[in-house]
């Protein structure tokens, strides 16, 4: 038997077994795990789900996070589109895929929104969250503030961009949750993720969905993600006649395998999702349910047991009729009595109560007196109708008052450019909700970076429903405590 010969083809092939064994095999036994999701938007039922509550990493997913808090400042007035970011050295420094910032250079915040949706370039990611809150820590709590009030359970953010970062984990449920939401709560925006293309400010950039969105009859966003610890992520929608289908895929092989698998899920969808049904837009982030930090307690060191009258003023006779009414227990009636007490020709009055209306007073007898020579008192009925209904209530001694008590809250409902836009805002919002706002002080307020739109003089518990109900109305709100004293 002769000896193998080792041909050029022979050895090619052995190579290419050992480098099969080694490396290919190795890696498909630790590829990220698989999991999907497809739900009908319109109602959020869930249609299909394989390993939808699996801790996974989200990838450039995350970007809808970032996104998403940027909608929502932007419609706040916490920041404008038009604002003029400077770019740190640290967001400069985010590797690929990125839109090629410097550090120092100064872009709008519309295309940093652009990049980061339509490009996912990390850079304008990080730009946006550190624009928006200062530092990427602090944006990266908000994220997971507005992720527990939006219901997404079992996701914790760590960046803004989503590159792999021990703990930065979500799940197929909470992704699909998410893009829910940005559907339905900023459909203003959500066109950014239908473009093929779009100007960034620097240069045009192209979506990285922009295959599935060619391939896909219907398909109008959402967004994609890779890395190589969470291989290839997407959350897409589409929208066929009445119909719109989500549906997220975490762990693909490749990008035509996610696009392929997506297309799949999506059909599924539309197959099982009926073709007329009523839509309900999912509720607004519950932001009281998140814990924040406790309000300040009002401590009462003195109580006030007695309301001090006003003294004669130096050189005044004593008149001999007592200006100010004694405290009684109908403030009607001490402001009878006060009135009575000012006229030039004091009369006695002597009243029983009728039993069969206590609250009404009968004249039993009235005796002219005779005049008598005295000085003329100097009558201010405004002071003493003042200092009687002061005089009436009582104050509750206490030594503790919650931030609850009193008309020290209110209410805010955004930040905007101009005096005359927030008024504008206040005066809309008055008349829609004008069960909880009447009696309200309508207050501009402001600030560096705009004019807060307030609503003042509330309770809480008034300004917690108002906010509430507004909320319900797709009306951004929210509450505003009493100064700390």
């Amino acid at each position: 038997m002769k000896d193998r010969q080792w041909t050029p083809g022979r050895k090619a092939l052995y190579f290419i077994a050992i480098i099969w064994m080694l490396v290919v095999v190795p890696l498909s036994a630790v590829a990220a795990p698989y999991a999907a999701m497809v739900i009908d938007a319109r109602t959020g039922e869930v249609l299909h789900s394989r390993n939808a509550d699996t801790r996974l990493h989200p990838a450039s997913l995350t970007k809808m996070m970032t996104l998403y808090i940027a909608f929502e400042a932007v419609e706040r007035g916490e920041i404008s589109l038009d604002t003029m970011v400077t770019v740190s050295r640290n967001a400069a420094a985010e590797p690929p895929s990125k839109l090629g910032l410097k550090a120092g250079q100064k872009i709008k915040l519309r295309y940093l929104i652009r990049a980061a949706a339509v490009k996912s370039a990390n850079d304008a990611a990080t730009a946006i969250g550190e624009a928006i809150e200062g530092s990427e820590a602090a944006f990266a709590r908000r994220m997971n503030r507005t992720a527990k009030a939006l219901g997404m359970t079992r996701t914790t953010f760590k960046n803004m961009h989503g590159l792999t970062e021990s703990g930065h984990l979500s799940t197929a449920r909470d992704m699909t949750t998410l893009g829910r939401h940005v559907l339905y709560d900023y459909p203003q925006y959500y066109n950014l993720f239908s473009r093929r293309s779009t100007h960034a400010g620097v240069r045009e950039v192209a979506n990285t969905n922009r295959r599935l969105l060619a391939a896909y009859k219907g398909a109008d966003g959402i967004k994609t993600g890779y890395t190589r610890a969470a291989g290839f992520n997407l959350v897409a929608s589409a929208e066929r006649g009445n119909e719109r289908i989500i549906a997220t895929v975490f762990g693909g092989r490749s990008t035509a395998w996610r696009n392929a698998r997506v297309a799949e899920l999506l059909d599924m969808g539309f197959q099982r999702a009926p073709s007329r049904v009523a839509l309900r837009k999912p509720d607004a982030p519950n932001y009281a349910n998140v814990p924040r930090s406790a309000g300040k307690t009002i401590r009462v060191l003195t109580a006030v047991r007695k309301s001090l009258r006003p003294k004669l003023r130096p050189g005044q006779a004593e008149d001999p009729a007592p200006l100010i009414a004694e405290m009684q227990d109908d403030i009607q009636e001490a402001l009878k009595e006060a009135q009575t007490a000012a006229a030039p020709a004091p009369v006695d009055v002597a009243v029983t109560p009728d039993a069969d209306a206590p609250e009404k007073l009968e004249t039993v007898a009235l005796t002219t007196a005779a005049p008598t020579a005295s000085i003329t008192p100097r009558v201010r009925p405004r002071t003493i109708a003042k200092q009687a209904l002061a005089d009436a209530e009582q104050p509750e001694v206490v030594t503790r008052v919650s931030t609850s008590g009193g008309r020290h809250w209110g209410i805010n409902v955004g930040r905007f450019g101009s005096r005359y836009q927030a008024e504008k805002v206040l005066l809309k919002t008055a008349l829609i909700e004008m069960d909880t706002l009447d009696g309200s002080l309508r207050k501009v307020v402001k600030r560096s970076s705009g004019f807060d739109a307030n609503f003042l003089g509330m309770t809480r518990e008034t300004a917690d429903l108002a906010c509430r109900r507004l909320q319900a109305r797709q009306v951004t709100c929210f509450m505003v405590g009493p100064p700390p004293s």
